[in-house]
């Protein structure tokens, strides 16, 4: 039986909020996954706050004058990034449903002075973004932690234009994880509870709408995909796909 979406998102939102006020990063911050060159110039509490599995922005290919939408956005981290990719001509918004959160990330906005990054309030399962007006959707480490991931998928493939990409850093799993752990709340902010097998997550962009999708595993688990003697077996990937023309 599925967890009501309500207990997890509430347990989801403490954790992070947490995690915003004691300013404290994960997964051994942003130096783990990130080239150095690109947070040259970046406040230290901001380059090092990053709460994700890995680095969209690269993947993305982000070009001047695109749109991009980041899916938890947290502290900001990633749209600032994205930010120097799009320039002046481009935009970045940033969806986080953590009051906390966003509290941060607008305090740096104003501090650093960007002008092409907006912060909103919403749920991944309901974006406060109009239909078809996104270039490209990053997210990193998010996903996972929707309790229903194929209303995200739809929603995304909403918001993009056609032609639109999608460039996400998340967790998924060679196989069903056990169903203990699938219901344990602290599991659920550590981005492991809620991590879709890699297939079904395949197959949810696919029913979605999108094509050419891509999941790459991470390090040299590039075999994760097919093996059939790892079940259970947590790890990181850069997922990509696309909205048809």
């Amino acid at each position: 039986m599925p967890q009501d979406p309500d207990p997890i998102r509430e347990s989801i939102r403490e954790h992070y909020a947490a995690q915003a006020r004691a300013g404290s990063p994960c997964c051994g911050g942003s130096s783990l996954f990130y080239l150095e060159e690109l947070t040259i110039g970046l406040p230290p509490d901001v380059a090092d706050f990053s709460l994700g599995c890995g680095d969209p922005i690269s993947v993305a290919a982000l070009q001047p004058g695109e749109t991009v939408l980041d899916l938890g956005s947290g502290g900001g981290l990633d749209c600032f990034l994205a930010a120097r990719k799009v320039g002046e001509t481009g935009r970045v918004i940033g969806v986080d449903m953590t009051p906390e959160m966003l509290a941060r990330a607008r305090s740096s906005v104003e501090r650093m002075q960007v002008r092409n990054v907006e912060f909103r309030q919403g749920f991944l399962e309901s974006l406060p973004v109009d239909d078809a007006s996104v270039d490209v959707v990053i997210s990193n480490c998010v996903i996972n932690l929707s309790p229903d991931k194929p209303q995200v998928f739809r929603e995304v493939f909403r918001v993009l234009k056609p032609g639109g990409r999608v460039a996400v850093s998340d967790i998924v799993t060679d196989g069903p994880l056990p169903e203990e752990l699938q219901k344990d709340m602290a599991a659920w902010g550590a981005c492991v509870a809620g991590a879709l097998d890699v297939r079904e997550y395949t197959a949810g962009l696919t029913q979605a709408g999108f094509v050419e999708v891509k999941v790459q595993p991470k390090g040299d688990a590039s075999d994760l995909i097919e093996a059939s003697t790892l079940k259970g077996k947590v790890f990181s990937a850069t997922i990509t796909a696309r909205k048809a023309v």
